[in-house]
């Protein structure tokens, strides 16, 4: 088999604007502030599909006024990140940018992320290749044109491993795949997100959401989890402890951050795929990022020092976040013939 040509440049040349030094601060400000679009309010379609174990998932499409690409234009596909939703900041700029491109967008929400909790004894998780899989052969088969797909955060990791899961049947789904900013070792990032700021800041925040959520799924589910345990919880470990692992079919958290994290099998990937990491990512260690022999052939790895956790914050006060979508939307348009 022929190995890929590198697509596109082989770094990524970004530097964050004087006025937002540090990584947290580049996390935290183009998430609350940074302007999103150059072309107006982002408008979405939702569609609701039946899941084969009779739950369900919500896609939000791009319809924006004067949107209407050809029907065999290329498809953009956005998994997004922990508790986000085509709402988030990330999905905004990357509608955004396949308005500008002429290009379809959906984001398909994970179970329980579109505003109305799901069905099923389950939620989502930083592995739910299966999920990603079954998405993506339903996107392909109703699509005429070819399909590419990003994902932010949890959901770049749950899109390479299944990249590295589907090996040669992939590229007959999608072109090329994009991860930004995910924790492709998650007991590394456990560990990080789960230590002083952090713990303080970002972990309070996704609990504040995620303890809710799962209170909701033990009263569709009487006797899913122990409820005491889980309002006890203070940290991701903990709740991933109680929750996550055990629903998903995973032991433990341990076992969980294990089997879920993609470095391990980054070098079966046989797509064109890019792993983009900035070195001062308060949730994933730079310490921890694949190096190219770990990536293997097929992988680009793009880890510029600045950026924070899916920031790459840009231009004057109150600056915009359409950089990092600019440039991983053209590296995977080069993927296509």
């Amino acid at each position: 088999m022929a190995l890929p040509a590198r697509n596109g440049a082989s770094r990524l040349d970004y530097r964050a604007p004087w006025w937002l030094p540090g990584g947290n601060l580049q996390t935290i400000w183009p998430a609350l502030f940074g302007r999103r679009t150059w072309d107006g309010p982002v408008v979405y379609r939702r569609e609701r599909w039946t899941t084969p174990d009779a739950d369900f998932i919500d896609l939000d499409w791009l319809e924006s006024a004067g949107h209407r690409p050809p029907p065999e234009a290329p498809l953009l596909v956005l998994f997004h990140g922990l508790e986000g939703s085509s709402r988030s900041h990330y999905a905004e700029a990357f509608a955004d940018f396949a308005r500008s491109q002429g290009l379809h967008f959906a984001v398909p929400h994970f179970r329980g992320c579109s505003g109305e909790i799901n069905l099923g004894p389950r939620a989502y998780h930083s592995g739910d290749y299966e999920e990603v899989g079954w998405i993506l052969a339903g996107l392909r088969q109703a699509h005429p044109g070819p399909v590419l797909a990003v994902g932010i955060s949890l959901g770049g990791n749950a899109l390479l491993r299944w990249a590295a899961e589907a090996g040669d049947q992939a590229r007959q789904v999608v072109r090329a795949v994009a991860a930004v900013c995910s924790p492709l070792d998650l007991a590394a990032g456990g560990r990080a997100i789960g230590r002083g700021f952090n713990r303080l800041v970002y972990t309070g925040m996704f609990l504040r959401s995620m303890k809710p959520k799962a209170l909701k799924k033990l009263a569709q589910h009487p006797g899913l989890f122990d409820r005491e345990a889980l309002l006890a919880a203070r940290d991701l470990y903990a709740f991933d402890n109680i929750f996550t692992a055990p629903l998903h079919g995973f032991r433990d958290t341990d076992d969980y951050y294990a089997r879920a994290s993609a470095k391990p099998h980054l070098q079966r990937i046989r797509i064109p795929a890019l792993a983009l990491n900035a070195g001062n990512d308060p949730f994933v260690p730079a310490a921890s990022l694949p190096r190219a022999q770990e990536a293997g052939a097929w992988v680009t790895l793009w880890q510029p020092a600045e950026g924070g956790h899916v920031g790459f914050p840009s231009g004057q006060p109150r600056g915009h976040v359409r950089f990092m979508p600019e440039q991983v939307g053209r590296w995977l348009l080069a993927a296509l013939p």
